[in-house]
């Protein structure tokens, strides 16, 4: 018998919100941006909300601020940031959920547009062993400002989980996904459960139609 998953998308679904706007505040409050980069990823953040965002441009034209850091640099801030503004906003309901799946011996995986940096210390504090994300490139240990494809976003969300899938065993038409936004119908279209968490406005609308679970987190 195949073994069954559980796929978490983590922005507005297991955290209540966006951690890229949370990234920003830290950022802010260390000095290392400003104002106008804030409204910059709001901007981007309502797009994303709507389904209109140009993932693959957006993302490049964010990771041109990382060119030539160090990766070790983004780890350990992601670490720190993850504890000071990440960790408070970790929906109770979502960490019930992960659990539940993980005691009935489920493979749980978050699967996520953000980068790991961001994802794996929400992983670590949920017993997930798995993440799935949007990767960037890294040559001689520092980011060369490109990002790596497919990005976890949309179809690629569907290319890189069938990754997963195939090496750990599972099957998507066994799977459970939990996730927030349109954007990612492609993937709750492939799973067996697909489950709307805080749902956006057109997530709602499909969700109701098709008789979908819709959950509050």
């Amino acid at each position: 018998m195949p073994r069954r998953a559980a796929l978490f998308d983590m922005d507005r679904t297991l955290v209540r919100i966006d951690t890229a706007t949370l990234y920003v505040r830290y950022q802010r409050d260390r000095g290392e941006a400003g104002l106008r980069d804030a409204l910059r990823v709001a901007w981007w953040m309502l797009k994303y909300s709507f389904g209109f965002m140009d993932a693959p441009r957006i993302a490049q034209e964010a990771m041109r601020a990382f060119t030539g850091k160090e990766e070790r640099w983004l780890e350990e801030s992601c670490k720190q940031w993850f504890v000071d503004y990440v960790l408070e906003h970790v929906a109770d309901a979502g960490r019930r959920a992960v659990r539940r799946h993980l005691d009935d011996g489920d493979l749980v995986a978050i699967v996520t547009g953000a980068t790991p940096y961001a994802a794996e210390p929400l992983a670590r504090e949920l017993g997930i062993e798995h993440v799935i994300a949007t990767h960037l490139e890294v040559e001689e240990g520092r980011f060369t400002g490109q990002v790596r494809h497919p990005m976890s976003y949309g179809e690629g969300k569907v290319v890189l989980t069938e990754k997963l899938a195939t090496a750990h065993g599972f099957s998507l038409s066994e799977a459970t996904f939990y996730s927030d936004s349109i954007t990612d119908l492609p993937l709750l279209q492939r799973v067996h459960t697909p489950v709307a968490v805080n749902p956006d406005t057109r997530l709602r609308r499909h969700a109701t139609k098709n008789g979908w679970r819709i959950e509050t987190w």
